[in-house]
């Protein structure tokens, strides 16, 4: 059962506040969705613990060279597995005595780019193809959602899998690329339905009624109102890219093996797990907290821009 609001109304509180409260209260622009968004998302904890984390880690990659003290293949052979602690060495070393923690902040800044740049990919494949089935339906809309279908039928990870087993040697870029190309369905589904749903409305009739081209209506008039949906699948799809690289390059078929990253690091510290434990706990941790940081993000722009949230 709905049960009436206790909060008073607008009228109420102009009436009590003092003649400059009003003024100010009746002068105040009109908030934007996009202001009314922020301030939802302000509200969320977890989310906004969760932009300060990734703030840190992105600062802490962009700054990798001021802040390691050695670089990401420096070697000290005088230090090999030495626990954390030992000397400059802050979080050890691995089996080559490259320094962990030096290691740690070079692996940030490749996993952080393999993510954000295959999420755009993703997103731009999506964006396209789902507004192309929704806008047009008919047989454009049979034709891809079969195309999808058909990709959603085969694990991505299984395909990349295969790929780079057939291939052989990969790169970051192959690697960036592949990702992307191979995770824009779910998006493009989500898209084409709310093309399907906005292309009915009265305004996108008033635009045909006057001459707008389908390129005009779609890039003026429905994608910035999917702009929300777009935000949250791209912000989430960067965790799960830097998952799927960290499990490729663990299975020794993503990055090159001596290409500093936090996949990479667990791949090296496989032989180790018992006897220098420390060597898959720092990428671990960081991975974890990098993955769960960002879906925090992604939960709360989702509330945020969800119109029938009721929490602003």
């Amino acid at each position: 059962m709905e049960t009436e609001s206790t909060s008073p109304h607008p009228s109420a509180i102009a009436a009590e506040a003092t003649p400059k409260q009003q003024i100010d209260l009746f002068s105040r622009p009109p908030r934007g969705p996009w202001q009314l968004a922020w301030d939802s998302f302000k509200r969320a904890k977890l989310a906004v613990a969760g932009a300060i984390v990734l703030t840190v880690i992105v600062i802490a990659a962009i700054f990798a060279p001021q802040i390691a003290p050695y670089g990401p293949n420096d070697i000290d052979l005088f230090s090999i597995k030495v626990p954390p602690g030992t000397g400059n060495h802050i979080l050890g070393t691995d089996e080559l005595g490259r320094d962990v923690f030096s290691r740690l902040l070079y692996g940030a800044r490749l996993s952080l780019w393999i993510g954000i740049a295959a999420a755009m990919i993703s997103t731009v494949i999506g964006v396209v193809l789902g507004a192309i089935a929704g806008f047009y339906g008919g047989y454009a809309d049979g034709l891809l959602m079969r195309f999808v279908d058909l990709m959603l039928a085969f694990p991505s990870i299984f395909l990349l899998l295969v790929f780079f087993s057939v291939r052989g040697s990969s790169s970051v870029t192959w690697v960036i690329v592949l990702l992307g190309i191979f995770g824009w369905m779910w998006l493009a589904r989500i898209i084409r339905g709310e093309f399907f749903s906005l292309k009915e409305r009265d305004f996108v009739e008033a635009a045909r009624m006057i001459g707008a081209p389908s390129s005009r209506i779609i890039g003026r008039h429905l994608l910035p109102n999917v702009t929300a949906a777009i935000i949250v699948a791209t912000t989430l799809n960067i965790a799960y890219y830097m998952l799927s690289e960290a499990a490729l390059s663990f299975l020794g078929f993503g990055v090159p093996s001596g290409t500093p990253t936090w996949g990479n690091m667990l791949n090296g510290s496989k032989s180790s797990y018992l006897t220098s434990p420390w060597l898959a706990i720092a990428p671990g941790l960081a991975l974890t907290i990098a993955v769960l940081a960002i879906n925090f993000i992604g939960d709360g722009l989702r509330d945020a821009f969800d119109p029938k949230g009721g929490r602003r």
